[in-house]
Protein backbone atom coordinates (compact mmCIF):
# COMPACT_ATOMS: atom_id res chain seq x y z
CA UNK A 1 0.00 0.00 0.00
CA UNK A 2 1.45 3.31 -1.05
CA UNK A 3 1.85 6.29 1.25
CA UNK A 4 -0.84 8.27 -0.58
CA UNK A 5 -3.35 5.47 -0.21
CA UNK A 6 -2.66 5.30 3.53
CA UNK A 7 -3.36 9.05 3.93
CA UNK A 8 -6.66 8.83 2.03
CA UNK A 9 -7.73 5.84 4.12
CA UNK A 10 -6.85 7.68 7.34
CA UNK A 11 -8.91 10.73 6.33
CA UNK A 12 -11.91 8.55 5.45
CA UNK A 13 -11.76 6.84 8.85
CA UNK A 14 -11.64 10.24 10.66
CA UNK A 15 -14.63 11.53 8.67
CA UNK A 16 -16.58 8.37 9.40
CA UNK A 17 -15.92 8.73 13.12
CA UNK A 18 -16.97 12.42 13.11
CA UNK A 19 -20.13 11.62 11.17
CA UNK A 20 -21.15 8.95 13.65
CA UNK A 21 -20.50 11.34 16.54
CA UNK A 22 -22.62 14.26 15.16
CA UNK A 23 -25.33 12.23 13.43
CA UNK A 24 -27.99 12.70 16.21
CA UNK A 25 -27.54 16.50 16.22
CA UNK A 26 -27.74 16.76 12.42
CA UNK A 27 -30.87 14.59 12.44
CA UNK A 28 -32.57 16.81 15.03
CA UNK A 29 -31.73 19.96 13.05
CA UNK A 30 -33.14 18.49 9.87
CA UNK A 31 -36.30 17.44 11.66
CA UNK A 32 -36.69 20.97 13.13
CA UNK A 33 -36.26 22.58 9.70
CA UNK A 34 -38.83 20.22 8.30
CA UNK A 35 -41.30 21.11 11.06
CA UNK A 36 -40.69 24.86 10.64
CA UNK A 37 -41.27 24.62 6.90
CA UNK A 38 -44.44 22.65 7.41
CA UNK A 39 -45.61 25.12 10.04
CA UNK A 40 -44.88 28.08 7.72
CA UNK A 41 -46.82 26.64 4.80
CA UNK A 42 -49.67 25.63 7.07
CA UNK A 43 -50.02 29.19 8.58
CA UNK A 44 -50.24 30.67 5.15
CA UNK A 45 -53.56 28.98 4.84
CA UNK A 46 -54.82 30.26 8.22
CA UNK A 47 -57.13 33.33 7.97
CA UNK A 48 -55.53 36.63 9.05
CA UNK A 49 -56.93 38.14 12.25
CA UNK A 50 -57.85 41.81 11.71
CA UNK A 51 -59.94 44.59 13.25
CA UNK A 52 -62.85 46.12 11.38
CA UNK A 53 -65.40 48.91 11.71
CA UNK A 54 -68.95 49.16 10.43
CA UNK A 55 -69.41 52.38 8.48
CA UNK A 56 -71.91 54.92 9.81
CA UNK A 57 -72.50 58.62 9.38
CA UNK A 58 -70.25 60.87 11.48
CA UNK A 59 -69.18 64.50 11.65
CA UNK A 60 -65.80 65.67 10.37
CA UNK A 61 -64.25 69.12 10.35
CA UNK A 62 -61.73 70.48 7.90
CA UNK A 63 -59.32 71.82 10.52
CA UNK A 64 -55.73 72.95 10.36
CA UNK A 65 -53.16 74.00 12.95
CA UNK A 66 -51.04 77.13 13.11
CA UNK A 67 -49.30 79.40 15.63
CA UNK A 68 -50.46 82.77 16.87
CA UNK A 69 -49.77 85.40 19.48
CA UNK A 70 -52.01 86.99 22.09
CA UNK A 71 -52.23 90.77 21.86
CA UNK A 72 -54.15 93.23 24.05
CA UNK A 73 -57.54 94.54 23.01
CA UNK A 74 -56.22 98.06 23.59
CA UNK A 75 -52.80 99.38 24.64
CA UNK A 76 -51.37 102.87 24.92
CA UNK A 77 -48.34 104.68 26.27
CA UNK A 78 -49.54 107.18 28.87
CA UNK A 79 -48.20 110.73 28.58
CA UNK A 80 -49.31 114.29 29.33
CA UNK A 81 -50.57 116.70 26.68
CA UNK A 82 -48.54 119.54 28.20
CA UNK A 83 -45.17 120.12 29.84
CA UNK A 84 -44.64 120.64 33.53
CA UNK A 85 -43.49 119.24 36.86
CA UNK A 86 -45.37 116.21 38.19
CA UNK A 87 -47.06 117.08 41.47
CA UNK A 88 -49.04 113.89 42.12
CA UNK A 89 -49.09 110.25 40.97
CA UNK A 90 -52.33 108.54 41.92
CA UNK A 91 -51.96 105.02 40.52
CA UNK A 92 -50.16 101.92 41.79
CA UNK A 93 -48.08 99.90 39.37
CA UNK A 94 -49.90 96.83 38.09
CA UNK A 95 -53.29 98.02 39.36
CA UNK A 96 -56.62 98.01 37.53
CA UNK A 97 -58.13 101.38 36.63
CA UNK A 98 -61.40 102.56 35.12
CA UNK A 99 -61.90 104.87 32.18
CA UNK A 100 -61.60 108.48 33.35
CA UNK A 101 -59.64 107.73 36.55
CA UNK A 102 -57.07 110.42 37.40
CA UNK A 103 -53.62 108.82 37.19
CA UNK A 104 -51.20 111.74 37.55
CA UNK A 105 -51.04 115.54 37.49
CA UNK A 106 -48.53 118.26 36.65
CA UNK A 107 -48.37 121.71 38.25
CA UNK A 108 -51.36 123.89 37.24
CA UNK A 109 -51.11 126.74 39.75
CA UNK A 110 -50.52 129.48 37.11
CA UNK A 111 -53.55 128.26 35.16
CA UNK A 112 -55.69 128.09 38.30
CA UNK A 113 -54.74 131.70 39.10
CA UNK A 114 -55.61 132.81 35.58
CA UNK A 115 -58.94 130.99 35.79
CA UNK A 116 -59.73 132.69 39.09
CA UNK A 117 -58.90 136.09 37.58
CA UNK A 118 -61.14 135.55 34.57
CA UNK A 119 -63.98 134.15 36.64
CA UNK A 120 -63.92 137.24 38.84
CA UNK A 121 -64.53 139.45 35.79
CA UNK A 122 -67.72 137.66 34.78
CA UNK A 123 -70.18 139.40 37.19
CA UNK A 124 -69.00 142.85 36.12
CA UNK A 125 -69.27 141.96 32.44
CA UNK A 126 -72.77 140.59 32.98
CA UNK A 127 -73.81 143.80 34.75
CA UNK A 128 -72.58 145.87 31.80
CA UNK A 129 -74.61 143.77 29.40
CA UNK A 130 -77.69 144.13 31.61
CA UNK A 131 -77.35 147.94 31.86
CA UNK A 132 -76.73 148.35 28.15
CA UNK A 133 -79.77 146.23 27.37
CA UNK A 134 -81.95 148.43 29.60
CA UNK A 135 -80.61 151.60 27.97
CA UNK A 136 -81.09 150.09 24.51
CA UNK A 137 -84.75 149.42 25.25
CA UNK A 138 -85.10 153.18 26.11
CA UNK A 139 -83.13 154.17 23.00
CA UNK A 140 -80.49 155.69 25.28
CA UNK A 141 -77.58 153.75 23.63
CA UNK A 142 -76.96 152.45 20.17
CA UNK A 143 -77.27 148.85 19.08
CA UNK A 144 -73.54 148.84 18.40
CA UNK A 145 -72.73 149.77 22.02
CA UNK A 146 -74.92 146.92 23.32
CA UNK A 147 -73.34 144.36 20.96
CA UNK A 148 -69.86 145.51 22.04
CA UNK A 149 -70.39 144.67 25.72
CA UNK A 150 -72.15 141.44 24.77
CA UNK A 151 -69.14 140.42 22.70
CA UNK A 152 -66.81 141.21 25.60
CA UNK A 153 -68.80 138.88 27.85
CA UNK A 154 -68.69 136.04 25.30
CA UNK A 155 -64.96 136.55 24.84
CA UNK A 156 -64.48 136.36 28.61
CA UNK A 157 -66.41 133.10 28.76
CA UNK A 158 -64.36 131.69 25.87
CA UNK A 159 -61.13 132.59 27.69
CA UNK A 160 -62.40 130.76 30.77
CA UNK A 161 -63.14 127.63 28.72
CA UNK A 162 -59.66 127.82 27.16
CA UNK A 163 -57.99 127.96 30.57
CA UNK A 164 -60.12 125.04 31.78
CA UNK A 165 -59.00 123.05 28.74
CA UNK A 166 -55.38 123.80 29.56
CA UNK A 167 -55.94 122.72 33.15
CA UNK A 168 -57.42 119.46 31.84
CA UNK A 169 -54.20 118.90 29.90
CA UNK A 170 -52.31 118.89 33.20
CA UNK A 171 -54.31 115.81 34.26
CA UNK A 172 -53.45 112.32 33.06
CA UNK A 173 -56.63 110.19 32.96
CA UNK A 174 -57.20 106.60 31.87
CA UNK A 175 -58.62 106.53 28.31
CA UNK A 176 -60.18 103.07 28.91
CA UNK A 177 -60.49 100.31 31.51
CA UNK A 178 -57.27 98.38 31.91
CA UNK A 179 -54.18 97.56 33.92
CA UNK A 180 -51.43 100.12 34.46
CA UNK A 181 -47.92 98.81 34.00
CA UNK A 182 -44.67 99.95 35.57
CA UNK A 183 -44.15 103.71 35.85
CA UNK A 184 -41.07 105.40 34.44
CA UNK A 185 -41.16 108.74 36.30
CA UNK A 186 -41.46 109.98 39.87
CA UNK A 187 -43.22 112.92 41.51
CA UNK A 188 -41.19 116.09 40.98
CA UNK A 189 -39.95 115.05 37.55
CA UNK A 190 -40.34 117.50 34.68
CA UNK A 191 -42.18 115.91 31.77
CA UNK A 192 -43.22 116.83 28.26
CA UNK A 193 -45.71 115.29 25.80
CA UNK A 194 -42.93 112.95 24.64
CA UNK A 195 -42.33 111.58 28.15
CA UNK A 196 -43.89 108.14 28.78
CA UNK A 197 -45.34 107.89 32.27
CA UNK A 198 -46.50 104.25 32.06
CA UNK A 199 -48.40 101.86 29.81
CA UNK A 200 -52.11 101.05 30.02
CA UNK A 201 -53.25 97.67 28.70
CA UNK A 202 -56.73 96.24 28.28
CA UNK A 203 -56.53 92.44 28.62
CA UNK A 204 -60.22 91.56 28.66
CA UNK A 205 -60.97 90.71 25.94
CA UNK A 206 -57.75 89.60 24.23
CA UNK A 207 -57.00 89.31 20.53
CA UNK A 208 -55.22 86.39 18.86
CA UNK A 209 -53.25 87.33 15.77
CA UNK A 210 -52.30 84.56 13.33
CA UNK A 211 -51.62 83.91 9.66
CA UNK A 212 -52.84 81.33 7.16
CA UNK A 213 -51.25 80.31 3.89
CA UNK A 214 -52.45 81.14 0.40
CA UNK A 215 -54.42 77.90 0.01
CA UNK A 216 -56.47 78.57 3.16
CA UNK A 217 -56.95 82.30 2.57
CA UNK A 218 -60.45 82.01 1.08
CA UNK A 219 -61.66 79.78 3.93
CA UNK A 220 -60.86 82.20 6.77
CA UNK A 221 -63.73 84.61 7.34
CA UNK A 222 -65.42 86.58 10.09
CA UNK A 223 -67.18 84.16 12.43
CA UNK A 224 -64.76 81.24 11.94
CA UNK A 225 -64.28 79.42 15.26
CA UNK A 226 -60.84 78.49 16.58
CA UNK A 227 -59.56 76.50 19.55
CA UNK A 228 -56.21 77.31 21.10
CA UNK A 229 -53.89 76.42 23.94
CA UNK A 230 -50.96 78.28 25.50
CA UNK A 231 -47.65 77.01 26.81
CA UNK A 232 -48.66 77.51 30.45
CA UNK A 233 -51.46 74.95 30.37
CA UNK A 234 -53.31 72.30 28.43
CA UNK A 235 -56.75 73.92 28.80
CA UNK A 236 -58.50 74.50 25.48
CA UNK A 237 -59.79 78.05 24.94
CA UNK A 238 -62.30 79.15 22.32
CA UNK A 239 -62.19 82.27 20.17
CA UNK A 240 -63.91 83.67 17.08
CA UNK A 241 -62.39 85.43 14.07
CA UNK A 242 -63.59 89.04 13.95
CA UNK A 243 -61.32 90.59 11.31
CA UNK A 244 -59.31 89.44 8.27
CA UNK A 245 -56.67 91.45 6.40
CA UNK A 246 -57.75 92.69 2.97
CA UNK A 247 -54.76 91.24 1.10
CA UNK A 248 -51.97 88.66 1.39
CA UNK A 249 -48.48 89.62 2.48
CA UNK A 250 -46.35 89.95 -0.64
CA UNK A 251 -43.28 88.45 1.00
CA UNK A 252 -44.77 85.41 2.72
CA UNK A 253 -47.99 84.94 0.68
CA UNK A 254 -49.85 84.58 3.96
CA UNK A 255 -53.06 86.22 5.13
CA UNK A 256 -53.22 87.78 8.59
CA UNK A 257 -56.35 87.45 10.72
CA UNK A 258 -57.43 88.24 14.26
CA UNK A 259 -59.78 86.43 16.63
CA UNK A 260 -61.36 87.65 19.86
CA UNK A 261 -61.15 85.82 23.19
CA UNK A 262 -63.15 87.12 26.16
CA UNK A 263 -60.53 86.34 28.85
CA UNK A 264 -63.08 87.33 31.48
CA UNK A 265 -61.00 85.77 34.27
CA UNK A 266 -57.86 87.58 33.11
CA UNK A 267 -55.76 84.39 33.26
CA UNK A 268 -54.06 84.84 29.90
CA UNK A 269 -51.58 87.62 29.22
CA UNK A 270 -50.68 89.56 26.08
CA UNK A 271 -47.52 88.32 24.43
CA UNK A 272 -48.14 84.62 25.09
CA UNK A 273 -47.81 82.30 22.11
CA UNK A 274 -50.82 80.20 21.17
CA UNK A 275 -51.19 76.90 19.32
CA UNK A 276 -54.33 77.26 17.23
CA UNK A 277 -56.65 74.76 15.61
CA UNK A 278 -58.78 76.60 13.09
CA UNK A 279 -62.19 75.08 12.47
CA UNK A 280 -63.09 75.32 8.80
CA UNK A 281 -66.02 73.54 7.15
CA UNK A 282 -67.85 70.90 9.20
CA UNK A 283 -69.64 68.03 7.44
CA UNK A 284 -72.17 66.33 9.69
CA UNK A 285 -73.25 63.30 7.61
CA UNK A 286 -69.96 61.95 6.34
CA UNK A 287 -68.52 58.46 5.87
CA UNK A 288 -65.24 58.37 7.77
CA UNK A 289 -62.54 55.71 8.03
CA UNK A 290 -59.23 55.79 9.93
CA UNK A 291 -56.34 57.08 7.85
CA UNK A 292 -54.51 53.75 8.28
CA UNK A 293 -57.40 51.93 6.57
CA UNK A 294 -56.67 53.60 3.23
CA UNK A 295 -53.68 52.87 1.02
CA UNK A 296 -52.54 54.41 -2.25
CA UNK A 297 -51.57 52.05 -5.04
CA UNK A 298 -50.74 52.97 -8.63
CA UNK A 299 -52.64 56.26 -8.43
CA UNK A 300 -55.68 54.70 -6.77
CA UNK A 301 -56.98 54.95 -3.21
CA UNK A 302 -57.87 51.53 -1.85
CA UNK A 303 -59.84 50.28 1.15
CA UNK A 304 -60.47 46.65 2.16
CA UNK A 305 -63.96 45.61 3.19
CA UNK A 306 -65.07 42.33 4.74
CA UNK A 307 -67.42 40.16 2.68
CA UNK A 308 -68.26 36.49 3.31
CA UNK A 309 -65.10 35.79 5.28
CA UNK A 310 -62.75 37.47 2.81
CA UNK A 311 -61.11 40.85 2.28
CA UNK A 312 -62.39 42.64 -0.81
CA UNK A 313 -60.39 45.45 -2.36
CA UNK A 314 -62.44 48.61 -3.07
CA UNK A 315 -61.39 51.73 -5.00
CA UNK A 316 -62.63 54.85 -3.15
CA UNK A 317 -62.69 58.63 -3.54
CA UNK A 318 -61.46 60.77 -0.67
CA UNK A 319 -62.68 64.09 0.72
CA UNK A 320 -61.54 65.92 3.84
CA UNK A 321 -58.53 64.48 5.64
CA UNK A 322 -57.57 65.03 9.30
CA UNK A 323 -54.64 63.76 11.33
CA UNK A 324 -56.40 60.47 12.12
CA UNK A 325 -59.35 60.15 9.73
CA UNK A 326 -60.33 60.56 6.11
CA UNK A 327 -63.70 61.21 4.52
CA UNK A 328 -64.86 58.75 1.86
CA UNK A 329 -66.97 60.45 -0.82
CA UNK A 330 -67.33 57.47 -3.16
CA UNK A 331 -66.86 53.70 -3.32
CA UNK A 332 -68.36 52.82 0.09
CA UNK A 333 -71.75 53.07 1.73
CA UNK A 334 -73.27 52.99 5.20
CA UNK A 335 -73.14 49.49 6.70
CA UNK A 336 -69.97 48.35 4.90
CA UNK A 337 -67.48 46.58 7.16
CA UNK A 338 -64.11 48.25 6.66
CA UNK A 339 -60.90 46.51 7.74
CA UNK A 340 -58.76 48.87 9.82
CA UNK A 341 -55.70 46.78 10.77
CA UNK A 342 -53.17 44.58 9.01
CA UNK A 343 -53.69 46.55 5.81
CA UNK A 344 -50.18 45.97 4.45
CA UNK A 345 -50.60 42.17 4.76
CA UNK A 346 -53.97 42.05 3.00
CA UNK A 347 -54.54 40.91 -0.54
CA UNK A 348 -57.72 40.89 -2.53
CA UNK A 349 -59.85 37.79 -1.82
CA UNK A 350 -57.74 36.84 1.22
CA UNK A 351 -59.51 34.95 4.04
CA UNK A 352 -59.70 36.93 7.28
CA UNK A 353 -61.17 36.76 10.77
CA UNK A 354 -62.51 40.09 12.00
CA UNK A 355 -63.05 41.73 15.37
CA UNK A 356 -65.48 44.64 15.27
CA UNK A 357 -64.23 47.83 17.01
CA UNK A 358 -65.85 51.17 17.57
Amino acid sequence: MSKRTKIILLIAIVLLILGMAFFPTIKNLCNADTLDSASFFSTKKTPLNVNAQILKYQSISDNFRTKGILIPDEEVNLSFETSGKITHIYFSEGSSVKKGDLLAKVNDEPLQAELKKLTAQVPLAQDRVSRQKTLLEKDAVSQEAYESVTTELEKLRADIELVKARIAQTELRAPFDGIVGLRFVSEGAYVSPTSIISKLTKISPLKIEFSVNERQANDIKVGTNIDFTVETGAEIHHATVYAVESHLDAGTLSLKARAIYHNSAGKLKPGQSASLEVKMNEIRNALIVPSIASVAEMGRDLVYVYENGKARQMVVQKGIRTASSVQITGGLQVGDTVIVSGIMQLRDDMEVNITITN
